[in-house]
C-alpha cells in the first residue's frame, strides 16, 4: 500500500530532480547521465581486497554526487519511477557480462534466456521501505534488456537462511563474517536454475562481500553464475580511473 500511494503522489504533486535538486523535474537530462557513466557505459569494478569467490562484477556509474543521491531516493525515501532509469543503468552493466564468448545481456545462451538474480533484501527492511528496491530496478533492467532485443528475465530464488547485521559501518573482514552462510536457494527453486546463465544484480557493491556469498550459494544449488552487475560502486572499486 506505501508503494502505491507514493506512486499516486508522485502524480499530482511537483517534484524536484533526485540528483541534483532541480525543480519540476524527476529526474534531469544531466542526472541521467551521470546514472549511465557520463556516457561511457558500464565498466569492471574489482573491490581491494577482494573476498573469495567474488565473480567478475561490472558497474553503470561511480557512486557519487548525482548518482548516491538517486539510489537514496529510490531505496529510502521510495521513489519509485526512479527504478525504470536506474534499470537502465543497471542494463547497461548486465550487457557488459561476457559467457560463451559474447554479452549475455544482449543475446541467449544455447537458446536459455539469462536469468537476473537479484541479492535479497532483509523481510524487514522490505516492510519498512513498502518495497524491495533491488528487485525493483532488476525488474525495469530485464524489461529494458528485452526492449533492446536481448533475452532476460528475473529470478528471485535467493533469501536470507539467517539474520545479518547491517552492513554499514562494518568493515571487510567483518562484512565477510556477518555474509558467510547467510544467503541460500530453497530447495524447491533450485530446479529453475538448470541450464541458464546467471547474472548476480544489486544496487551497489562495496567489498563484494554480499556478491560473493551470493554466488557461493547459487553455485552451491546448481547454479551457474556468469557475472554481476551493479549501478554503482565507489570510484576507488573501479579498474580505470573514471575521469
Amino acid at each position: 500500500m506505501q508503494g502505491m500511494w507514493r506512486e499516486l503522489a508522485g502524480l499530482v504533486l511537483p517534484v524536484d530532480c533526485a540528483g541534483c535538486g532541480r525543480p519540476r523535474t524527476e529526474l534531469c537530462a544531466r542526472c541521467r547521465r551521470a546514472l549511465s557513466g557520463e556516457g561511457r557505459g558500464a565498466r569492471r569494478v574489482t573491490p581491494r581486497p577482494g573476498p573469495a569467490g567474488l565473480p567478475r562484477v561490472w558497474a553503470g556509474a561511480p557512486y557519487a554526487d548525482e548518482v548516491r543521491a538517486v539510489l537514496l531516493a529510490h531505496k529510502e525515501r521510495g521513489a519509485l519511477r526512479l527504478a525504470r532509469p536506474l534499470g537502465a543503468a543497471l542494463a547497461g552493466a548486465v550487457r557488459r557480462v561476457q559467457i560463451g564468448g559474447g554479452p549475455v545481456g544482449e543475446r541467449r545462451v544455447g537458446g536459455v534466456a539469462p536469468l537476473l538474480v537479484p541479492v535479497p533484501s532483509a523481510r524487514r527492511s522490505v516492510a519498512g521501505r513498502g518495497h524491495d528496491p533491488v528487485r525493483r530496478i532488476a525488474l525495469a533492467a530485464a524489461a529494458d534488456l528485452r526492449r533492446g532485443g536481448g533475452g532476460a528475465r528475473v529470478l528471485a530464488v535467493l533469501r536470507q537462511r539467517r539474520t545479518v547485521a547491517d552492513q554499514a559501518g562494518l568493515s571487510a573482514p567483518q562484512r565477510l563474517t556477518n555474509m558467510a552462510g547467510a544467503l541460500e536457494v530453497p530447495g524447491g527453486a533450485r530446479r529453475l536454475l538448470t541450464g541458464a546463465p546467471v547474472v548476480l544484480v544489486d544496487d551497489l557493491v562495496t567489498t563484494g562481500a554480499t556478491l560473493a556469498e551470493a554466488a557461493r550459494a547459487i553455485a552451491a544449488a546448481g547454479g551457474r553464475v556468469a557475472g554481476a552487475a551493479v549501478v554503482a560502486a565507489p570510484h576507488r572499486a573501479f579498474e580505470r580511473n573514471w575521469n
